[in-house]
């Protein structure tokens, strides 16, 4: 049996690991936490952004288990409005104003997964299409001062209150948590045969 490494340790992907391996009885997984740069290059699209970090997440986390058995996933969101990537605010003030941004407006969430193994490297990326509220002030302040937007792409997280602004969803649902569930499930399958 492989060696299975989420290169991450948010909670959200955590979970969302633990339900697919549910069909995978026998297998389970460890977390590491590299470190990458995560500027965006000249000329790049979110697309190839999101992609290229996935992947360096992945190749990073191996480098860190450096075991010939192993598969580590890597996974990246960001969300991008008109073809800017929002990332996750500097600080309560940044938040404010992508969230001003994001009301009643329509934007992307862009989650790549990576599975990476010494020899091999599958990735695929999966965009969903999101429609916000229109959002009052007042529900800005408030929001920004639970402290939830503070470590999220976007400054919000649809498994938490700032699901309450998220009128509409097109796509995956669990892309826009963190994982794809459905792409991940197909890259394990063919990764772990």
């Amino acid at each position: 049996m492989k060696r299975l490494v989420l290169a991450s340790t948010s909670p959200r992907r955590k979970e969302l690991l633990n339900l697919i391996l549910q069909l995978w009885p026998q297998q389970i997984f460890e977390c590491v936490s590299p470190d990458i740069d995560e500027t965006q290059c000249e000329n790049e699209t979110p697309k190839q952004l999101v992609e290229r970090l996935a992947i360096e997440k992945a190749k990073a986390g191996l480098s860190l288990v450096d075991d010939e058995n192993t598969v580590v996933i890597g996974s990246d969101t960001i969300v991008v409005i008109e073809d800017k990537v929002l990332g996750k605010p500097k600080d309560a003030t940044d938040a404010k104003a992508i969230l001003s941004r994001l009301s009643g407006a329509c934007h992307q969430v862009m989650t790549a997964v990576a599975l990476v193994t010494a020899q091999e490297v599958l990735a695929c990326c999966v965009t969903t299409q999101v429609q916000f509220t229109e959002l009052s002030d007042t529900d800005i302040e408030a929001y920004v001062a639970s402290g939830e937007p503070m470590d999220k792409a976007g400054a919000y997280g649809i498994q938490g209150i700032g699901g309450t602004f998220v009128e509409q969803i097109s796509g995956s649902h669990s892309a826009v948590i963190g994982l794809p569930m459905a792409e991940t499930q197909a890259l394990l399958k063919q990764i772990l045969k």
